[in-house]
């Protein structure tokens, strides 16, 4: 399985189990432990699209492509300036 099926298959997952519209894959990386793949799912929206809500979540896929688990890591407005993550 490449990794554009793999996010399709996070996407799909994520929406089913949350209920929530998929946005964008914003990446995706192989370990020992599977598949990470990040992805932003539209939380609500709002008029102007520029103010909806966006949450970052993290799915872990198995080799096959079903998903593990995941976890919702913050929420940001759409049009706000994505922040650098700090390195301990």
């Amino acid at each position: 399985m490449d990794m554009r099926e793999l996010a399709e298959r996070a996407k799909s997952q994520l929406a089913e189990v949350t209920g929530l519209k998929p946005v964008t894959v914003t990446g995706a990386f192989k370990d020992e432990k599977g598949w990470h793949v990040t992805l932003d799912m539209l939380e609500m929206a709002r008029i102007p699209t520029a103010t909806d809500v966006l949450g970052d979540y993290k799915v872990l896929l198995d080799e096959d492509g079903n998903m593990l688990r995941f976890e919702r890591n913050r929420t940001r407005m759409r049009g706000a300036p994505m922040e650098k993550e700090e390195k301990a």
